[in-house]
């Protein structure tokens, strides 16, 4: 197993840490923050139990886990011997221009340097870089230890080996990687998400329908087949002859509704007062964070049963 060193050590840091020490690798935290890798770590002792017992550590023990996660004293110290680099910097472009810099003149010249920025296109960031085609976004839904999906976007001049080889590596820790042909704003999960959330919106600001009303319609419809299949495997099992038959089959009824949905709605403007007011009904905001973490623990059990289920049913 290969040295990981995570740069940058907040919600999505911790969470990568955990993932690539499951995997089995040690993983060096480093931060500009002195005291953020200790606090990370404070944060994944508690996590590694619940998924110690929804079975998500690829057999090994918290305790196994936790000693391959390390806080490191410099930058330098945490990049030595480590050939994948994880940064997870603030999304902002001169933050990410100088800490990737400082990144591709520490590393060593076989490191990847990828980052997991959620917005940033990764040529906005490494285009005068030295080594700039070593480097590429990992981007992650959070969070990673549970969620496999994670986003591989090269730049135009990314090397393609080093995208195939970062590929192989999270497939390797147990990882879906969405290996992107070139890069693209908002990568791909970003504009998925966002096409759903503006429609969300237009119904709830137009008025045909609640926000839980919505919620409903995901959480106890669409989701259930999304979260063992796509959208096009979906709609190849959603007609007698497969996607073909689909497509002449309902093809005119998304044609029809496509013009309706050609404008937006501010989500910023008197939406927002609608939108939060139902929420903070449902859920008082002093409960927002033991909410989520009923969230990562739905999160953890429903992994763990789309584990089993792969197994015993297929996938």
């Amino acid at each position: 197993m290969s040295k990981v060193a995570i740069v940058g050590t907040g919600f999505i840091g911790r969470a990568w840490a955990v993932s690539f020490a499951r995997a089995g690798h040690d993983v060096a935290l480093w931060d500009v923050k002195p005291n953020a890798p200790t606090d990370a770590i404070s944060y994944i002792e508690e996590v590694l139990p619940d998924l110690a017992a929804n079975d998500l550590l690829d057999g090994r023990t918290p305790a196994a886990v936790r000693r391959r996660i390390n806080a490191s004293a410099t930058l330098e110290a945490a990049l030595e011997d480590a050939e994948h680099i994880q940064e997870n910097a603030p999304e902002d472009i001169k933050v990410k221009r100088e800490v990737t810099a400082s990144l591709d003149g520490v590393a060593a010249p076989g490191a990847v340097i990828a980052s997991s920025t959620s917005a940033l296109l990764p040529s906005s960031f490494t285009e005068s870089l030295a080594g700039r085609a070593r480097c590429l976004v990992v981007h992650p839904l959070n969070p990673p230890y549970v969620i496999p999906a994670a986003e591989v976007v090269p730049s135009p001049w990314t090397d393609p080996t080093v995208v195939s080889r970062t590929a192989d590596f999270l497939r390797a820790c147990g990882h879906a990687p969405i290996v992107m042909k070139r890069e693209l704003d908002g990568f791909v999960m970003n504009r998925m998400q966002g096409a759903l959330l503006e429609e969300a919106f237009r119904l709830v600001a137009e008025g045909y329908a609640s926000v839980e009303d919505i919620d409903i319609g995901l959480r106890q419809g669409l989701a259930l087949r999304w979260c063992f299949m796509g959208p096009f495997e979906t709609i190849d099992l959603n007609a007698p002859g497969g996607v073909r038959d689909y497509i002449e089959r309902y093809q005119a009824i998304y044609s029809r509704l496509f013009p309706s949905m050609q404008h937006r709605v501010d989500w910023g403007g008197s939406i927002v007062d609608t939108v939060e007011a139902e929420r903070r009904r449902r859920l008082p905001a002093a409960a927002l964070r033991e909410r989520q973490a009923w969230r990562d623990r739905r999160l953890m059990a429903l992994a763990a049963h789309k584990r089993k289920a792969e197994r015993d049913i297929g996938s």
